[in-house]
């Protein structure tokens, strides 16, 4: 295998294993993080998420759709230093069409199957993130990037 299948492939290990990712937004300069629920596709182009409409990181991403999600491998150990992987995910979110949302609700729900209720409450907005980039650090300070776009 290349180096970048290996680096795919131990993204596409990391954003399955994980539940729960740091989304950055920003608004008028000032950034803003939470911890969303999100699932990635299978090609890494797009991860999607859930958040009612009337939060401080839909409004932000309204505003201005670019973003960064974090997703890592910590498990809150002294090893984490050396042995945790982080996973950011760049890119710009919309809110999921009408027409896509079945599609999209279906994908995240298989990954997070006790968030259904919240998922189908109408005031709940499916994001789309369309991944530009892909950034991969472990071993405490080994860099790699994998572009898609």
């Amino acid at each position: 295998m290349n180096e970048v299948t290996i680096l795919t492939k131990s993204i596409q290990r990391i954003l399955e294993q994980q539940l729960l990712a740091v989304l950055a937004t920003q608004s008028e300069g000032q950034p803003h993080t939470s911890l969303v629920g999100f699932v990635a596709t299978n090609d890494l182009d797009t991860i999607v998420f859930a958040t009612p409409r009337s939060t401080r990181k839909y409004r932000n991403l309204i505003s201005n759709p670019l973003v960064a999600l974090l997703i890592d491998t910590r498990q809150h150990q002294e090893t984490d230093f050396h042995s945790a992987a982080a996973v950011t995910a760049y890119g710009k979110a919309k809110e999921v069409s009408d027409a896509d949302t079945e599609k999209y609700r279906e994908l995240y729900l298989r990954k997070h199957p006790s968030l259904r209720d919240f998922v189908y409450s109408p005031t709940c907005a499916l994001i789309l993130v369309s991944v530009e980039k892909y950034s991969l650090v472990s071993e405490f300070q080994n860099v790699q990037e994998l572009t898609l776009q």
